[in-house]
């Protein structure tokens, strides 16, 4: 596989797994009825469409196509909080299981970055976002551990 393939793949799982992100917090934010959560939800949606915006850039500067989708586990873990949030505490509901998407987002990009195969244009692009993505997921962890020490 060469550079430019590579590069494609790595950003596009990326990439996959971001819009994950961006279409969970976008669907709990209209889904919760707590006005905070639902403007953190929104707020972090919007983190992860630029997220999705920056790596697509990257992979069109090497000639490769953005991924446009997402992926089915997400799907199946966004159907499972649904589900989960209807039959108890929607707002844990929902920060549960978002966290565990922040988990396997911030999995991925550590990955990415510390993969020596990876080519340095994908690692460059995975490095400098980051630490973003590692903020996103310490304010969900932090929300989470907030939520079960209150109940």
């Amino acid at each position: 596989m060469n550079q430019q393939k590579k590069t494609e793949h790595s950003l596009n799982d990326l990439i996959a797994i971001s819009r994950d992100g961006q279409e969970f917090y976008s669907e709990a934010a209209g889904k919760v009825e707590d006005a905070e959560l639902s403007a953190l939800f929104r707020r972090m949606a919007a983190v992860k469409a630029d997220i999705v915006g920056t790596l697509s850039a990257t992979v069109q500067a090497v000639g490769g196509k953005p991924d446009t989708d997402g992926t089915m586990v997400g799907s199946m873990r966004q159907v499972y909080a649904n589900v989960r949030a209807g039959l108890g505490d929607t707002k844990y509901a929902y920060v549960s299981e978002l966290e565990e998407s922040e988990d396997r987002l911030l999995k991925a990009f550590d990955e990415v970055v510390a993969d020596a195969d990876t080519p340095a244009a994908a690692r460059d692009a995975a490095a400098r976002l980051l630490p973003e993505v590692r903020s996103c997921h310490d304010v969900m962890r932090n929300r989470k551990q907030a939520m079960k020490s209150a109940a």
